[in-house]
This record gives C-alpha cells, structure tokens and sequence, in this order.
C-alpha cells in the first residue's frame, strides 16, 4: 500500500508543454506514473510526443478531467501562474494537486490553500517541494525514482535534497511512500498530515520525519506522534549550525530568538519518544538499528 499516491493514481501535468514540464514528464512516465495528458491555457488541442508516447494537451484542468478521468495534477508552472493553476485543479475537485513551482508569492499560496480548504475535495502537496513516490507505483513530481524500491519505511520531509538522501541511505529497506511537503512558510500538507497517513497504512512499518529550523511544526508533529503514532519514529531536524536571524534557502526557515531552533525541536522530538540524529547518515542507521532490531 502507499498513502495519497497509488498505481491507480492518474496525473495530468499542468504546464506539460514547458522545458520543465516536459523534461519531468518524460521521467514520470519511464517511473511508470500513469500520465493521462497536459493542461496549458491556450494550447488546448494540441498533441504532445514523449518519448512515443502521445498526449493530449487541454485548455483547463476540468476539460482533461472529462476527457480522461484524472485523479491527481502535479503543477510545474512559472510562480506567476501557479496560482490560477491551483485555482483550476480545486474548481475540477482533483482529489491530489502536487505544486513543484518555487518562489510564489506567499499571498497567493495563502489564496489557493484558503480556497482548496474551503471546497474540501482537493489535497495540496507544495508548493516549493520535490513532490511525492509510492516506489515501483507512482512517481508525481522531480524525485528520482532509481534511489531506493518499495519497502515498509513511511518518509515526510521538508527538504528536497534530504528526501533524496534518505530513501538512498535505506535502500536497502525501501519505501511505502516518500513525501516531499516543502519548505515554505504556507504549505497545503503538514508532517502531522503525513504522521497520521503512514500510522494509519498497515503496510508502513515506521516512520522517518525531516523537519529543519523555522516555525512550530515540529514541535506540533512531536505533540501528535505523542497523542496518536504507535509506530517508531526517527526524526533529523536540518539547521543545527545555522547563525541566528538568517535565512536559510527555504522561505520557511528563520530562527527567531529562541523559537524554531534545531535544539528546541529536537528537545521536543525527543520528549515524544522520537529518536534524532545529529546527521542524516546517523539518522538512517538509527532507523536501520530499529529495523533490525
């Protein structure tokens, strides 16, 4: 089993026909994702070749829904559209909408989350995030899919490049699903979201949670693994050596004072009976020793 993502799961790709989109799509597609066509406003009609496989471009969201039964979006679509483009997929009621653009306006993320939430239908992934791959199933945005197989590890994880790194470090164990939620200060999926997913999958044994310095939400994901995840849990909190006050790539990542500090976080993990690394590398062999043992 998988959480959100499944080879079931049917995707289009809003923004198909840019460079970006159709270099992810021809990736997505050798993953064995079931894309089912593209959506770019104006370009309705048209025919796309990738790779030999041949699909259909539409005007919006809703007519490729109607033409092909679509279930999930993943967005690759420069920031001053995104927001028309998530407004699109919540208005066809897509069950999944993966938003891989960085650098939107955070007024027009803090739109179409209010909007998506409102309407109740649509899950948001993203945006500013890698996506999310249920290995040998489905793979729904630019996370490389020969890092690691399925397996009965469950992974949410702010940070692109750590995702990657962790599905490589145990490989040897694999993944029910990998989730990228993303790093900006307004995301569509929380840890919490993902915690409670992977608790409820039979087939997720336990749980990896990357987190990094910034905001309160790992403390609020130590508070709900308390109250309701049974399953062991490791967690690395990115940022231990990062100065005060500065920003650290990701728009969500500032340490204010003393609030949103790796050791706070980690402090706070910990109290819940999650087990920190201080690396990556020593996070993995801690969920590797729990594994085994």
């Amino acid at each position: 089993m998988a959480i959100f993502l499944n080879k079931e799961s049917k995707v289009i790709v809003q923004g198909m026909t840019g460079s970006e989109g159709s270099k992810h799509t021809k990736r997505m597609l050798a993953a064995g994702t079931k894309i089912v066509g593209g959506v770019t406003p104006g370009k309705g009609g048209q025919t796309v070749d990738i790779d030999g496989t041949m699909l259909p471009v539409f005007n919006s969201v809703s007519e490729a829904v109607a033409a092909t039964g679509a279930n999930a979006s993943v967005v690759f679509v420069p920031p001053k559209f995104a927001k028309a483009a998530v407004l699109d997929a919540v208005d066809a009621k897509l069950p999944l909408v993966v938003v891989i653009t960085e650098g939107i306006p955070v007024h027009d993320t803090a739109a179409f989350f209010a909007y998506a939430q409102s309407k109740g239908t649509t899950r948001l992934i993203g945006p500013n995030c890698p996506g999310l791959i249920s290995p040998g199933l489905s793979n729904v945005g630019i996370i490389p899919a020969d890092i690691t197989g399925p397996g009965k590890i469950g992974l949410v994880s702010k940070s692109g490049t750590l995702t990657y790194q962790m599905m490589y470090e145990l490989r040897d164990f694999g993944f029910t699903t990998a989730v990228g939620i993303g790093g900006d200060p307004i995301i569509g999926t929380t840890h919490i979201d993902c915690l409670r997913a992977f608790q409820d999958d039979p087939e997720t044994e336990a749980i990896v949670m990357i987190g990094e310095i910034g905001g309160d939400a790992e403390e609020r994901a130590a508070a709900f693994i308390k109250e309701y995840v049974t399953k062991p849990v490791v967690g690395y909190v990115a940022g231990f050596t990062a100065p005060e006050g500065k920003t650290m790539g990701h728009a969500g990542a500032i340490v204010s004072g003393s609030s949103g500090t790796a050791a706070g976080k980690k402090d706070a993990l910990e109290a819940a009976g999650v087990k920190v690394g201080q690396t990556p590398s020593e996070t993995a062999a801690i969920m590797r020793a729990i594994l085994k043992g």
